[in-house]
């Protein structure tokens, strides 16, 4: 599974990163859903704390990103 990170701000927004760089900041609902959907994991179970947090950032890593640089735009 990829490196996902998560830090819980006072003002109730959750910023979930990927290798160190934020991807998304969450806010209102669906921070409040997610850092229920957290404390809802046991601890030990990492891969399904990463898959959480893979599934809150959306539309985030295709599988197409190393080839990113090596093909020619037309």
């Amino acid at each position: 599974m990829t490196d996902f990170t998560y830090h819980l701000v006072k003002d109730g927004t959750v910023r979930i990163a990927h290798g160190g760089k934020t991807v998304v900041t969450l806010s209102g609902a669906k921070a409040a859903r997610f850092r229920s959907d957290a404390a809802d994991i046991a601890d030990g179970y990492r891969d399904a704390e990463q898959l959480l947090m893979a599934r809150m950032t959306g539309n985030f890593k295709r599988g197409n990103e190393r080839d990113r640089g090596r093909r020619a735009r037309s």
